[in-house]
């Protein structure tokens, strides 16, 4: 069966919230993806950064194969050997002094635990977000996501209990961050609001200011961590340690577990019962998640991820230098953004054709998130692909016509 029957399938009885691609993706190995009718796709998407150790590594297609034939499913009520192998691998690699660890099946998931425990922690109501800030879409993480689009459906199930303030700006988290705050949350680097970096000494003021107000510094590396900015944790480029970590996306080698990690005196104050999930740890994800683990530090892809997006965004950056139509390009490792003038979705559409799958990060803005495992002559294709493409839009403006859209 080929892609028309897929899309008919899928845009018949699949709930239309997802911004559709028209291709389908029916097999990956690597950095490599293909449809069904067998074109091949450089992916630097990545599942939106999910497939960072690569689509089917063989470690991890073993580990699942292994614990679907052992044991699938276990509730936390009781013990496991694979979540306990899982927990102590994820506390070794995480700061110091994150010792604690709820495991669930999401990073949005991840996000209301954190968020629960800095309220029963600290006895405090009001959380700090910010501008720009991207955490998830169920109630407790929509209301720590700044983007009106998102909150606007849902006013009523949104807490009054969150504030914003513009990221990157310690002399307004000094007037904002008072003692009625339970918790301070941002993603170190932001993903979907652009790839936005922090200023030098950022991260660290906010730090300090939590410590002198006893407010918990959450941060969200489900986007920025396992390696993706090049440190296992993006929160290491700043030496700054968080209260409590959240994690997701890539923790699985492609399948669905997050985890929030924290000081244990922190996670310590959920009691039995008050936050809890059926599927969380469940052996086969633990499995694949230990797998995961396992290939990013032997296969040094923290060293990986750092070496190729240098080389990738000097690619980039001679771009940026050659065509008007784009702004500037940010990042750390294999976490880029490039930012473009125009509005982005006929350059993603465009790059499709050619066999390039990208992700956007708002209207203007092309979010590079590929497997760590992926080739240096991939990136050097996509970086053509690009090329070929801006110089056609630039072409067009020149000529007074349309701009992209």
């Amino acid at each position: 069966m080929g892609d028309e029957w897929i899309l008919r399938a899928e845009d018949k009885h699949l709930a239309g919230v997802y911004q559709k691609f028209p291709v389908s993706i029916v097999r990956g190995k690597g950095a490599l993806v293909y449809d069904a009718e067998g074109k091949e796709y450089i992916d630097c998407m990545g599942g939106y950064g999910v497939s960072l150790v690569g689509h089917c590594h063989p470690r991890v297609v073993e580990a699942i194969r292994k614990q679907s034939q052992t044991l699938i499913t276990c509730h936390g009520s009781f013990y496991n050997d694979r979540r306990a192998e899982l927990l102590e691998k994820l506390v070794k690699i995480s700061p110091k002094g994150l010792e604690r660890a709820f495991l669930c099946n999401s990073g949005t998931e991840a996000v209301e635990c954190a968020l629960k425990a800095a309220i029963k922690y600290t006895g405090r109501s009001e959380i700090i977000s910010m501008v720009r800030g991207y955490h998830g879409k169920t109630a407790g993480s929509l209301s720590a996501t700044w983007n009106p689009k998102y909150r606007r459906p849902f006013e009523p199930l949104i807490s009054k209990n969150f504030r914003f303030i513009p990221y990157g700006r310690l002399e307004r988290a000094e007037e904002a961050i008072t003692e009625r705050a339970a918790a301070v949350i941002l993603e170190p680097i932001q993903g979907e609001g652009g790839v936005h970096l922090p200023p030098e000494g950022y991260l660290e003021g906010l730090r300090e200011i939590c410590d002198d107000r006893g407010v918990t510094l959450i941060f969200d590396e489900v986007q920025t961590g396992f390696g993706r900015t090049g440190r296992m944790w993006a929160s290491q480029h700043w030496n700054v340690t968080p209260d409590i970590m959240c994690v997701a996306k890539a923790m699985g080698g492609g399948l669905p577990i997050g985890a929030t990690l924290g000081r244990d005196e922190i996670i310590s104050s959920l009691r039995t019962g008050e936050h809890t999930s059926t599927f969380g740890g469940n052996p086969l994800a633990c499995a694949a998640a230990s797998a995961t683990i396992d290939i990013i530090l032997e296969e040094d892809l923290c060293g990986r991820a750092e070496s190729l997006g240098r080389y990738f965004m000097r690619l980039l950056r001679g771009m940026v230098e050659e065509f008007e139509v784009l702004r500037e390009v940010r990042g750390l490792g294999l976490m880029i953004g490039l930012e473009s003038r125009l509005p982005i979705r006929r350059v993603l559409l465009r790059a499709l054709e050619e066999g390039l799958i990208l992700l956007y990060s708002g209207r203007n803005v092309i979010r590079f998130l590929p497997p760590l495992v992926i080739e240096s002559k991939h990136l050097a294709r996509a970086a053509e692909i690009l090329e070929g493409i801006f110089a056609d839009e630039e072409r067009s403006l020149e000529e007074g016509k349309a701009p992209s859209a």
